[in-house]
């Protein structure tokens, strides 16, 4: 007797990997009233930026003794400006309780250097527009290529803001490379590189030898543990993006 062979149902979901920007709220104080006062100000200079924005509440930093924080009371304050907690980050053993007693998820304190956000004064409209001038399109202004020539160590950061980024020695782990165009390193890659990250998906990463601990190109990433199961690792590569898969070729 021959029998059927059960049919492989169609996935109903696929796991990806992105990069997002989420916004990083870092209490150096358990102050609730002084928190609704200095967000209050801030929401006045850019009042856009708060329009639901997602949120992770940082609370690593508060001092050991400082007393256990009012969670529910925070992201109260929190939303009421605009912020949706989606996470907390925390080291003490009350916070991370008062987390799980509210099914909100945690994450681990972070080394990592974060830079503060810069909000700039919004402009009110102007309710009767003068009539039109014609004028010359500006010229585009092209931004010089950003040129390291000595190793880049664990823990720097660097950003090539409108250009290319080239790397003339070696990068180190811990290590972050940022640049809206491509990335070029002539020497061992072992930190992070992202590339595009404001969007540009025909940036490239280019390397003399591939062991880095993240790559990424307009937001799409690879990470050390896929890294290493390309048989391309430790050689020079060029990495490009197509569609949102990360392309590996040899150099």
């Amino acid at each position: 007797m021959s029998q059927t062979e059960p049919q492989q149902p169609e996935a109903v979901f696929q796991l990806k990997g992105s990069m997002l920007a989420i916004t990083v709220l870092e209490l150096a104080r358990n102050d609730l009233e002084g928190l609704d006062r200095q967000l209050a100000v801030k929401v006045a200079q850019a009042p856009n930026f708060f329009s639901n924005t997602p949120l992770v509440l940082a609370v690593d930093k508060l001092p050991a003794n400082g007393g256990p924080i009012d969670l529910p009371g925070l992201m109260r304050v929190c939303r009421h400006h605009g912020l949706r907690t989606l996470a907390i980050r925390a080291a003490r053993i009350e916070d991370i309780a008062a987390a799980i007693a509210i099914d909100l998820p945690v994450l681990p304190p972070s080394n990592a250097r974060e830079r503060p956000v810069e909000l700039a004064e919004e402009r009110k409209p102007i309710v009767e527009a003068p009539p039109p001038v014609v004028e010359a399109p500006p010229k585009p202004v092209v931004q010089p290529t950003r040129i390291i020539t000595t190793p880049v160590r664990g823990g720097q950061q660097i950003y090539a803001q409108g250009c290319d980024l080239v790397i003339i020695s070696s990068v180190s782990s811990g290590a972050e490379l940022l640049a809206d165009g491509n990335i070029h390193v002539y020497g061992p890659m072992r930190g992070r590189a992202l590339a595009g990250v404001k969007g540009d998906t025909r940036a490239r990463i280019f390397c003399q030898q591939l062991g880095a601990e993240l790559v990424s190109i307009a937001g799409q990433y690879k990470v050390a543990e896929d890294l290493r199961r390309d048989p391309l690792w430790g050689n020079p590569v060029q990495i490009s993006l197509s569609g949102d898969v990360l392309n590996i070729t040899r150099l």
